[in-house]
């Protein structure tokens, strides 16, 4: 048989093992070994590439700190504060615990860099609440799915670590390019979310008091303390992503044990419900201990091990996609396609489906370094292509049949996966429409970036 042939029976089999459910980084490394057999390559050469791709790293190291943060806020109580203020500014509002759920999601994003541990932290926090407060369990828990994908878009960003890493981009730049795009997705989805509450009546309303307002802002003085510091330091240049990330871990250490002490000096009773606490308890009742830092570092370590290897075995694939000349095929059909706006929505629609299939990480390590020299060659500014790629990437997190925030939301709420897809569909108009205006608006990527 001939290379190619073999190389098609690879694919067709790692393509089967995908669909069986294998791990991603397994279904890559399958293919990447087979393919280098067929090359000719040893494992040498790929045992070499691996390791290179860690030590020329640096940037990487803040992704492990991030995955920190967001486990770290969620223990500590600060995601709850975050949620209250929400609710405080929103519950007004038809439909207001739902557009308090995802502007939480925004504000938790702006911490934890990670759109899983979004959804996953909002959905198990919000989703009951919300359910009590008369509004359909499937439109709750894919609120929290939708809310999620902003994730990686609002700085810090684990995926823009990855992108800036992988086409030599100024990661601090990528952040601040991120912010705009990243508000005006929540913004977006939340008018849609009001949209479907009001035609169907869903959700209490609560009056609008400023002391309230003024409580939870003062309950969740943290929280808005760790995303200034992050954004501060980074858009300052006082520290790099890898600094920022340090210094935010290790503000959220000593919320979380100054949380846990005033709990015991308080002496809460155990048995007491959210609601039935004075608003001081409520500031402090969450927290953890030293002697739990271990375990939520753990956890933390797991998921970059699952990051880790999947970011250097795709560099590899890279290389094995260049040797086939599938990169080639690829640019030549884009470039095809004619000039910048030909270019740019061909990228788009290649972007889209990719996340239809596949998750963000695979998407951008795979399509990045060939979609993003072409859009730079007919003028588009590559720090607006990186923010309109990785929307676009994030929306596949709500795509079937892949769509990862879809699974995570259905763990947390125990609502069946295919059930979330009927009421996702509003939010993907919504996120679709801000691709859209984002992709055709430099200046929304580009605004907060003096040098450009």
């Amino acid at each position: 048989m001939t290379d190619g042939t073999l190389v098609t029976l690879i694919s067709l089999g790692v393509t089967f093992l995908f669909m069986l459910g294998v791990p991603v980084f397994l279904v890559i490394a399958y293919w990447v070994v087979g393919c280098s057999f067929v090359l000719g390559l040893t494992l040498d050469n790929m045992g070499a590439e691996l390791l290179n791709v860690f030590n020329k790293g640096f940037a990487l190291l803040a992704m492990p700190l991030f995955i920190l943060t967001g486990d770290l806020i969620n223990k500590s109580g600060i995601a709850r504060r975050l949620s209250d203020f929400a609710y405080a500014c929103l519950g007004w509002l038809r439909g207001g615990l739902a557009m308090a759920s995802l502007g939480a999601c925004g504000l938790f994003a702006a911490i934890s860099g990670s759109n899983s541990a979004t959804t996953a932290t909002i959905g198990s926090m919000l989703h009951p609440e919300m359910v009590k407060g008369g509004y359909d369990e499937r439109f709750s828990a894919a609120t929290a799915a939708a809310g999620g994908t902003v994730g990686i878009i609002i700085p810090p960003s684990i995926i823009f670590i990855v992108y800036g890493f992988l086409m030599n981009l100024p990661i601090s730049d990528l952040f601040v390019a991120g912010i705009i795009p990243g508000a005006l997705m929540v913004i977006g989805m939340q008018v849609a979310c009001w949209i479907i509450c009001r035609i169907n009546g869903w959700g209490y309303l609560i009056p609008l008091q400023l002391n309230r307002v003024l409580k939870t802002a003062f309950g969740a003085w943290l929280g808005f303390f760790a995303i200034g510091l992050v954004l501060w330091g980074i858009y300052t240049g006082k520290f790099s992503p890898t600094e920022a990330a340090g210094v935010t871990v290790g503000f959220c250490i000593i919320a979380g044990l100054a949380s846990y002490l005033i709990t015991r000096l308080l002496k809460l009773r155990q048995d007491k419900t959210w609601e039935e606490k004075s608003y001081a308890e409520q500031l402090v009742v969450e927290g953890f201990t030293l002697f739990q830092i271990p375990g939520i570092t753990m956890r933390s370590a797991e998921i970059t091990g699952i990051l880790a290897p999947l970011i250097a075995v795709s560099v590899v694939m890279q290389q094995i996609l260049s040797l086939l000349g599938a990169q080639q095929v690829i640019g030549d059909f884009v470039t095809s396609m004619g000039g910048y706006y030909a270019v740019l929505f061909t990228s788009m629609v290649i972007v889209f489906f990719s996340g239809m299939v596949l998750e963000s990480l695979p998407v951008t390590i795979i399509l990045a370094p060939i979609l993003a020299p072409i859009a730079a060659s007919v003028g588009i500014d590559p720090i607006h292509f990186s923010v309109i790629f990785l929307v676009g990437a994030s929306i596949g997190f709500i795509t079937p049949p892949y769509g990862l925030n879809l699974y995570v939301a259905s763990g947390v709420t125990g609502v069946p996966y295919f059930r979330l897809l009927r009421y996702t569909v509003p939010y993907l108009i919504a996120l679709i429409s801000v691709w859209v205006l984002v992709s055709l608006t430099p200046e929304l990527a580009l605004a907060l970036l003096p040098d450009r």
